[in-house]
């Protein structure tokens, strides 16, 4: 809003209106405004949220080997991240912009999910929540939708780059001259690092163009489910979510905004995306506000994200990375979300398989793994055999395996960006 309002201005040779169309301006004002909205409208919701007697049910304390006891802290936290991302977006952003309406999008259609499976948990006293058929519904109709429309909206283009060796044998990267349609995305340590989906569709034939845009909807959908469900998994100890979900932030911005710039994107060898500058914007009020949460969900936290939180941040970063087309790079990126859905199908897939034969076998002491570090010998289920019991040694206090989670994080996101010039 404010955006459209300045540059009508500028029209008028009105003094600092022109800065408005500075993507750097507008990026760190709303970074600057979400932290500002979350610190204090925070503060409010949590005073509103314990008036009401509005929280988690309390964690036995017994469970934490430091004997941590989590009573009365309010939840839904998720609606502070919500708050603070929309506001600052919807002040500053470009709202023609296809990308910008993708992202706003995602964050209120999953946050209503996830909404909704804290209400059922709090207000109708099912800790179970939200079937998990609905849910999956629900993050599976987002990512048919985003999908959907970056194949049939005319301003979701690409200008794909090509390699053009002159004379002296330097190779120069160049971007084609018309905007188009594309199937490519990135995909890390390769040379020629795009992968075109209609290519392996090969078989179709003909069709082999109707089916790579069929698999890339395909594509979209599980990367979606995939990083929603696996930032739900992490939202296990304060601040662990939320910090990570920062630090993968800032690696999707350093993307958006090299996508966004043609002399960038030249340099790195990577498509140019015209108007994904819009998702600086946007992943700059995401940032401020997963600090800005931090603030009271730091440990001890004074308030939870809950599922209103979780499966919206875990959305928002599948859609932006689908959206400038390093989805491939998600593994990495998010390893630490991979690691722990991996955890949970691996513990879950081989007890039922050992229980098949009559045998109680765990691989790990608990899962998501970030609780495998927490678990005491006292705790663990007798009648069962840990394959993995031996591991970690001892257990370590939550704010310490937050920080280690992320510190390797930052690794990660470190990795996947050196992933632009490692090939």
């Amino acid at each position: 809003m404010l955006y459209y309002i300045f540059r009508f201005l500028e029209q008028y040779d009105i003094p600092g209106a022109h800065i408005w169309s500075y993507i750097s301006f507008r990026s760190l004002l709303a970074l600057i405004l979400s932290l500002l909205i979350s610190a204090w409208f925070g503060e409010y919701f949590i005073k509103w949220m314990k008036r009401r007697n509005i929280s988690e049910t309390a964690r036995d304390p017994s469970i934490d080997p430091f004997g941590v006891e989590k009573k009365g802290v309010p939840t839904m936290g998720g609606i502070i991240i919500i708050v603070s991302i929309l506001i600052p977006v919807l002040l500053l952003g470009r709202m023609r912009n296809i990308y910008l309406l993708l992202m706003i999008v995602t964050t209120v259609w999953l946050g209503f999910l996830g909404f909704m499976d804290d209400y059922i948990k709090i207000f109708r006293k099912n800790k179970e929540g939200l079937k998990g058929i609905y849910k999956i519904v629900g993050q599976v109709s987002i990512g048919f939708i985003v999908g959907l429309t970056l194949w049939l909206s005319p301003d979701a283009v690409v200008r794909e780059n090509v390699s053009v060796a002159r004379q002296n044998q330097e190779v120069v990267v160049k971007h084609k001259p018309e905007a188009v349609k594309s199937l490519q995305t990135t995909i890390p340590f390769i040379k020629n690092n795009n992968l075109n989906y209609s290519s392996v569709m090969e078989f179709l034939g003909d069709y082999k163009v109707a089916g790579g845009w069929i698999l890339f909807v395909i594509m979209t959908i599980f990367v979606v489910t995939a990083v929603s469900n696996g930032a739900n998994l992490n939202d296990g100890m304060d601040g662990m979510c939320a910090g990570n979900s920062a630090i993968i932030g800032v690696a999707l911005l350093i993307f958006a905004y090299i996508s966004s710039h043609i002399v960038y994107a030249a340099y790195f060898d990577i498509m140019y995306i015209p108007g994904s500058q819009e998702l600086v914007v946007f992943l700059s009020a995401f940032i401020g506000a997963m600090i800005g949460f931090l603030w009271y969900n730091a440990f001890p936290a004074q308030v939870f994200m809950g599922d209103t939180g979780s499966l919206t941040i875990g959305g928002i970063i599948g859609v932006c990375a689908v959206i400038i087309h390093k989805e491939l790079m998600l593994p990495i990126l998010c390893g630490i979300f991979f690691i722990e859905s991996l955890s949970v199908i691996i513990q879950t897939q081989w007890f039922k398989i050992q229980k098949r034969k009559g045998k109680r076998v765990r691989v790990f002491r608990a899962t998501p793994i970030h609780d495998t570090f927490r678990k005491l010998d006292s705790q663990l289920d007798q009648t069962s055999t840990y394959l993995l019991k031996s591991w970690p040694h001892r257990p370590f206090h939550e704010s310490k395996i937050t920080i280690r989670f992320w510190i390797t994080s930052i690794i990660l996101a470190a990795i996947t960006i050196i992933t632009l010039k490692i090939r």
